[in-house]
């Protein structure tokens, strides 16, 4: 069954939501992130997905201390990524509590790094972050596009012994008006055998069925939760429906 991901996107701290990847489209939802990843943790979710928005956008890992505070306060099993370009910016994200280490920008610019991260971490520390627009790759927290398309990208990944991946589409991203099942779909198909995970538009529980439907591993849900279009209830339901299996 589908993991259910909830996701805390950070700003100086704080826990917000963007629409479509744009900064000056910023929400506020949280003063204290801690207090969101404790009511997930409440309704029994496991999993967290934290990204670093300033570091993202600004290319250095920035909220280390929040995620820290999470880690420490909490027993989620955290992903942690946005702004992770160095040997010693992947070991304090791992050393500041997270069990796994979301990269996208260096996956494509520094791909040789990338894949040695997988050789020396393993490929379940390691989630490849690909965000798409037209089909095509996006780096830099979303404000670089590049030639790159998804298909050949996540086929070589894969190939090189990488596992898992959740995927985004930009378009679809914040505007709670359903996933980008097509892409899903077309990636599956491709690569039945990888670990994806769904991002971006989830905006009813029945978008979450349809994802299972296409045999997505997981569902990173935030918006949705955050506006209340999902109840975290729903959530921590459909979640222990998941563990009874």
């Amino acid at each position: 069954m589908i993991e259910i991901i909830p996701a805390i996107d950070l700003i100086d701290g704080k826990c917000v939501r963007l629409s479509q990847g744009d900064f000056s489209q910023k929400k506020i939802y949280y003063e204290n992130s801690l207090d969101a990843a404790k009511e997930f943790e409440a309704v029994g979710l496991e999993r967290l997905h934290i990204v670093d928005l300033d570091g993202a956008k600004y290319g250095a890992v920035t909220n280390l201390k929040v995620l820290e505070l999470i880690a420490n306060n909490t027993n989620l099993t955290i992903d942690f990524g946005g702004g992770i370009k160095t040997d010693e910016d992947i070991e304090s994200v791992f050393d500041a509590g997270a069990k796994m280490a979301s990269i996208g920008s260096i996956a494509i610019k520094n791909a040789e790094k990338f894949f040695a991260w997988i050789e020396k971490y393993g490929s379940g520390k390691i989630l490849l972050g690909a965000d798409v627009k037209n089909g095509k790759l996006a780096i830099n927290g979303w404000q670089t596009e590049t030639d790159l398309e998804i298909l050949p990208f996540l086929k070589n990944y894969y190939a090189r012994g990488g596992t898992q991946v959740f995927c985004t589409d930009i378009s679809k991203d914040g505007l709670l008006q359903g996933s980008a099942n097509e892409l899903y779909a077309g990636i599956l198909d491709y690569l039945p055998r990888l670990d994806l995970i769904a991002s971006g538009g989830v905006s009813s529980i029945q978008d979450v069925v349809e994802l299972e439907k296409i045999g997505c591993a997981g569902v990173i849900i935030g918006k949705a939760f955050y506006e209340g279009k999902i109840k975290i209830d729903e959530l921590g339901q459909m979640n222990a429906e998941r563990n009874k299996i």
